[in-house]
């Protein structure tokens, strides 16, 4: 079940990368727009960070496999892990993951081109040069390379975490806040998403468990309406047959009342004795 539900999640951001409400030739001016944005309120660059890793192959590659496939691995985890050890939060955390990835890809329903893919920013495509790309045609699948904004890697990364810090009764399970923070470092590395995807990312987020939180409120304050609304119902008492044996047995055995019927018994005998002698 869990894995449908993320599969299906997974098609639907497939249809946001076939269906969009501009053309792919403003992707690469709305990428420019948001890099330019980022270095007028002065957020790191991402090239220099991409420039400290790219002299260490091994962690590269390995930041491109965990881009490609481990956001799937872990979300799936975390349903399977929610459902079976803490059924009661399941279907808030499923909603939340549900509702966040279609606010995410209503977003991405606009083109904007990756780091990569922008010209003069210094950036490389880092899976390209290791061979280790998932854009093209795998399992049947195109991967939407215009899909910049937000990162739903990153949102799906901070929905696990923050999963794990509510539900998890132990005392590590604030490590898992490193996920999302190690997650964005990927994403940037590999020049797949700009510092305001993973911003905005959270802020959908955010906003998915504001929405939850304030509609039920909403059906509590309804459903206190409805009760209150309703006529007060007064219940008759139902006699059952052992109900009603049992009432005659404890009338029949109450002390004293035995031994007066007795009594009752004799004298009545002893007056007719007397009237027949």
């Amino acid at each position: 079940m869990e894995t449908a539900v993320v599969l299906a999640l997974f098609g639907m951001w497939q249809l946001a990368g076939s269906f969009v409400l501009m053309g792919p030739e403003g992707a690469v001016d709305r990428g420019e727009w948001i890099w330019r944005v980022e270095r007028a309120v002065h957020l790191p660059s991402e090239t220099a960070v991409q420039q400290a890793f790219l002299p260490h192959p091994l962690i590269v590659q390995a930041f491109n496999l965990y881009y490609a496939g481990l956001h799937f691995v872990v979300v799936i985890g975390c349903l399977i892990w929610v459902y079976v050890w803490h059924r009661r939060r399941y279907p808030q955390v499923r909603t939340t993951l549900v509702l966040f990835t279609a606010a995410a890809l209503l977003v991405q329903f606009v083109p904007v081109a990756p780091p990569r893919m922008l010209p003069g920013d210094g950036m490389i495509d880092t899976a390209l040069r290791y061979g280790q790309s998932v854009y093209g045609s795998v399992a049947g699948f195109n991967a939407d390379q215009l899909s910049a904004m937000p990162s739903v890697h990153v949102g799906w990364s901070l929905l696990a975490a923050l999963v794990i810090v509510e539900v998890s009764r132990s005392r590590w399970r604030w490590l898992a806040l490193a996920y999302p923070v190690l997650t964005m470092l990927a994403v940037v590395v590999t020049a797949n998403h700009y510092w305001l995807d993973g911003i905005a990312a959270a802020l959908l987020l955010a906003l998915a468990l504001v929405v939850q939180r304030v509609s039920r409120a909403l059906y509590r304050r309804l459903g206190g309406r409805r009760r209150a609304d309703q006529p007060d119902i007064v219940r008759a008492p139902v006699f059952t047959p052992a109900s009603t044996s049992s009432a005659r047995w404890q009338a029949t055995s109450r002390p004293g009342r035995t031994s007066r019927s007795a009594g009752t018994s004799v004298v009545q005998r002893s007056m007719a004795n007397g009237q027949r002698g």
